[in-house]
């Protein structure tokens, strides 16, 4: 009976697909570069020209303390000492504190439907915390999930450090075909020497061709559209922006974490993005 209802329920699921099923692209061609460019005016922005709690029209969070999938150590929250608006700047900030069942505290905000993003330029202007056990990062994920869980619909990392690799700055994506879990991921670098004491400009500029990051108007990492199938490219639906301070984790705390370093902070200047122009 199992095999004759399994047989049943193949019959039933091809029957029933499209020839565009979820899990593959639309189109799997390979896209021409049109050389796409960028309005010069930003469409969506927070310069954090204002002071408290960051703008609840722009921001939301995710919150909690369950590893987030990398045994991290912190408990995000949404308390004003973990984000906060001053001097013009956002600042979130990992603490040293019991909260829940974890010994640290931090933020993690999220633009997901209050910014969403296919393809355009993002900017974010950052200065680095410091210290050993420090993971921050300025990252996008999948708003709505079409392709399936972690990494079938994909992420991009705009800019992550690590504080126990002083100034070492990277960017990566992930996706099915290609991602840390299974030690394919595609990533670029820079050592930035004032990473931690001066801000910087991390840039993405997405088209359906390409993402391509750049620190400081520098490439550092370009990864194209083979024009195969969401396993390699899911990057053809919308996403939303992710500035978060994480503690330890499988990477982040990889040589440990300083407890003396804390509280230590991430300070954003501003995050702009720019619509890409239709070709």
């Amino acid at each position: 009976m199992r095999i004759y209802a399994l047989i049943i329920l193949t019959f039933l699921t091809s029957s029933c697909s499209t020839s565009s099923p979820r899990g593959t692209s639309a189109d799997t061609q390979v896209p021409i570069d049109k050389n796409w460019t960028f309005e010069n005016s930003p469409h969506w922005s927070d310069e954090f020209n204002y002071l408290g709690k960051p703008d609840s029209s722009k921001w939301g969070y995710d919150l909690g303390g369950d590893g987030w999938g990398n045994n991290e150590l912190q408990h995000y929250t949404n308390d004003i000492k973990n984000a906060k608006v001053e001097n013009g700047q956002l600042h979130i900030t990992a603490i040293k504190e019991k909260t829940g069942e974890r010994d640290y505290s931090s933020a993690r905000l999220i633009s997901k439907n209050k910014g969403d993003f296919l393809y355009g330029r993002i900017e974010v202007r950052a200065k680095l915390p410091v210290g050993r056990g420090t993971w921050p990062a300025i990252w996008m994920l999948s708003t709505d999930w079409e392709y399936g869980g972690w990494p079938e619909s994909g992420e991009i990392d705009i800019m992550e450090h690590v504080g126990y690799d002083p100034n070492n700055v990277l960017s990566s994506i992930h996706t099915k075909a290609y991602n840390h879990g299974i030690g394919t991921q595609k990533s670029g670098g820079k050592n930035i020497p004032t990473a931690m004491t001066d801000f910087h400009d991390y840039r993405l500029d997405w088209t359906p061709k390409a993402i391509r990051c750049y620190f400081d108007n520098e490439l550092i990492f370009t990864f194209i559209n083979e024009g195969k199938t969401f396993a390699e490219w899911p990057f053809d639906k919308r996403f939303h922006l992710l500035l978060n301070l994480a503690v330890g984790g499988n990477w982040g705390g990889a040589k440990g974490v300083d407890e003396t370093i804390f509280p230590a902070t991430m300070v954003v200047d501003h995050v702009r993005v720019y619509k890409m122009i239709e070709q």
